[in-house]
């Protein structure tokens, strides 16, 4: 494959679209709405901070970084597939095998923001007890679809992660909830499940990317705001 062909939108351009209106309207609220400014402190970050997070999500899922290829086998290209009502983007191919690769967007910045959220906020044992519990259930759902690798339903990721981490700490909900949702649905859904990628006839099994990103990048939204609304305000230095 050519480079350039491993970078493309995870989504149809329409449905993308979606996301990237959900983008502008929460940029829009955040600059009117004093619950949600709070949401995004209890995250320890300022709201220009949080729209960059979700703007550099947005930006980055259109590129994936090759890390392993798979033997060659038949492969689908150059279509889009239906999956639990989105459509996703299967890139034009010349010839090869399944590139494993790892999506800018929906891998590389959740787990830095992640990382950077247990170190600050120390919360290596609830985290990873809130990860565990996303990454079982999503393991479970997750669904190899072909000719794009594993999904799972866009909303999932995003409500249990903001279910367990309310259950596990109603203070340090936010936090967790992004941790738990976007480290969670990595692991659970793609990590665990790359051994069912062969035979999907998927030009790129990208790990946060098509399939996936759609939860993670909602996870930013939905899961840490659900949070953030019953989190008690807090100070930051």
């Amino acid at each position: 494959m050519h480079m350039s062909q491993y970078h493309y939108l995870p989504m149809a351009p329409a449905f993308f679209s979606i996301f990237v209106g959900l983008f502008v309207i929460v940029l829009i609220v955040t600059v009117a709405v004093r619950a949600l400014r709070r949401a995004y402190e209890s995250l320890g970050l300022s709201p220009g901070g949080a729209m960059m997070l979700l703007f550099g999500s947005l930006l980055g899922s259109y590129f994936n970084i090759p890390v392993a290829e798979l033997p060659n086998e038949p492969m689908q290209s150059d279509k889009v597939v239906d999956f639990f009502g989105l459509q996703y983007t299967v890139p034009a191919i010349a010839e090869g095998g399944t590139i494993i690769a790892i999506n800018v967007g929906g891998a590389v910045i959740p787990a830095a923001m992640s990382l950077y959220l247990l170190a600050t906020r120390q919360l290596w044992l609830t985290g990873a007890i809130a990860t565990a519990v996303v990454a079982v259930v999503l393991h479970l759902l997750a669904t190899p679809v072909p000719g794009v690798g594993i999904a799972v339903p866009v909303f999932l990721p995003a409500i249990i992660a903001a279910l367990v981490s309310l259950l596990l700490s109603r203070k340090d909900a936010a936090p967790l909830a992004y941790i738990s949702g976007s480290m969670g649905t990595l692991i659970g859904a793609d990590l665990t499940n790359l051994d069912k990628v062969a035979g999907l006839g998927a030009p790129v099994a990208s790990i946060g990317g098509a399939g996936t990103f759609d939860g993670i990048f909602l996870t930013g939204i939905v899961a840490v705001l659900l949070a953030g609304f019953v989190t008690p305000r807090r100070q930051f230095a």
